[in-house]
């Protein structure tokens, strides 16, 4: 049965309002064509002059004729977002981190997915293997770009013990495809100890950088290991030596990249840095942070961007001015004020460190840094994305919290308050009994916040 595309919002102002298309109304064609998904309404409406055919509620069928500036929005937005529905992952690889959660969590937790679309809408990372022929060619022929691919490795054998599907070496060759038509490209690398690391993370570099600069970067994060892993195949913590070899090696390959074609190209998350216990790079060597959502640079960001806001902010302390503006009138407010900051084990040294940095620009300013142990999924998960209500509810009873508690905004379900376990903001504030403030993910947004009173 096709589905239909059910109209939920007229933005104001806009095109669509002028020529009195409402909630309830149904897409049904553009320029002729019936509209599959997302990619196929912005492709089909970008045009100047278009047509297009909706059903009114009342069971009525309006043409309209269009003209508007090329690339416009119409100002719709659609019931559902996607205008199709999700495409699942049909891969059972060896390191997802979504087969290690427990049972009883909210239903959207289990749901994989694979869906090229969400590459290019929400910087999602896809394996190909769920891709159509169809699918490809649509990529190719409107020039979406960057997809993000996860590429584990360019074995094509190993490839397919990885994700537990046949089919997942000749997937790769897709990338070919994606080349060859220049659509960028970004890669990643689950590292697996003893599965796709040393020769054969050499090996998958080697073969990645073929594609340069069409392909923009790859990244090589550490598997991700939880305490929920019976039944599920063998995988190991990396040491700290382990991720000094992993350091030595991408270093070695961005020698040669940068040479190549002036990208560093390959880069290593965080953690590897914090696991070597070597110090991060600077800022240059990420190439623009391409993959910040892969924990790649995104501690050095933070230091630049808190380091920039706290020169501003004592700036304007020293000038004296009680009355310069908001920033020094948050600077007033936030005297003789005890906070409380809670993050995971693996930010914690670093937002310490800046915290050290603030309380020496701002000595009437106490705050203390509370690393948040993750017992619910296990200690080797150190990030702070996947922390949980309970957690942070057990470690910070009973202790001095002051007069606020800081917690960072990637605890929280995105547009909700509430936590990967399902309590709520208002549920850790009740049982702490201690107002919370959500730092967004900037090193602007945390002096902003450690100012505000």
């Amino acid at each position: 049965m096709k589905k239909e595309h059910v109209i939920d919002r007229i933005l104001p102002g806009s095109i669509a309002e002028e020529l009195g298309v409402e909630p309830g109304d149904v897409l049904l064609s553009v320029n002729g064509h019936e509209v599959e998904d997302v990619f196929d309404y912005h492709f089909y409406t970008n045009e100047e002059y278009l047509t297009a055919v909706v059903r009114k509620r009342d069971g009525e069928v309006w043409e309209l004729d269009i003209e508007k500036e090329y690339e416009e929005d119409l100002g719709i937005e659609f019931e559902n977002g996607l205008m199709d529905d999700y495409k699942s992952c049909h891969n059972k690889c060896i390191f997802c981190f979504i087969d290690q959660m427990p049972e009883g969590m909210r239903d959207t937790l289990y749901f994989k997915d694979d869906d090229s679309r969400l590459s290019f809408l929400q910087g999602n990372y896809v394996t190909l293997t769920n891709m159509r022929e169809h699918d490809l060619e649509r990529i190719i022929a409107y020039k979406l770009g960057p997809i993000n691919i996860s590429v584990q490795t360019t074995n094509p054998k190993l490839r397919c013990k990885m994700l537990n599907n046949r089919f997942a070496g000749d997937a790769l060759q897709k990338m070919d495809r994606l080349y060859e038509a220049g659509i960028p490209m970004n890669g990643q690398i689950v590292l697996c100890r003893g599965i796709n690391d040393g020769r054969e993370l050499a090996r998958s570099i080697e073969d990645l950088m073929r594609y340069m600069p069409v392909m923009e970067s790859v990244s090589v994060v550490p598997v991700g290991l939880s305490r929920f892993r019976d039944g599920l195949f063998p995988l190991e913590p990396f040491t700290k030596e382990d991720a000094r070899q992993v350091l030595e090696m991408i270093h070695h390959f961005q020698d040669i990249c940068m040479q190549k074609c002036g990208l560093h190209f390959i880069h290593a998350s965080d953690e590897w840095y914090l696991l070597a216990e070597e110090e991060l790079p600077q800022e240059d060597n990420y190439d623009g942070y391409l993959q910040l959502e892969n924990g790649v640079g995104m501690l050095r960001l933070l230091r630049t961007e808190f380091a920039e806001a706290l020169a501003e902010a004592a700036r304007i302390q020293d000038a004296g001015a009680g009355n310069l503006g908001t920033l020094a009138g948050q600077q007033e407010a936030s005297c003789g004020e005890c906070v409380t900051i809670a993050t995971g084990l693996l930010a914690a040294p670093t937002i310490r460190e800046l915290a050290g940095k603030f309380m020496e620009a701002f000595p009437q300013r106490e705050i203390q840094v509370i690393p948040i142990v993750n017992h619910f999924f296990g200690e080797k998960i150190t990030v702070s994305g996947l922390l949980t209500g309970q957690d942070i509810i057990e470690q910070l009873s009973g202790r001095h919290l002051g007069s606020r508690l800081l917690l960072p905004c990637n605890l929280l379900r995105s547009g909700e308050e509430v936590f990967l376990d399902d309590v709520t903001l208002t549920q850790v504030e009740s049982a702490l009994q201690v107002k919370i403030d959500i730092v967004k993910s900037s090193g602007q947004d945390l002096v902003s916040c450690l100012l505000s009173g």
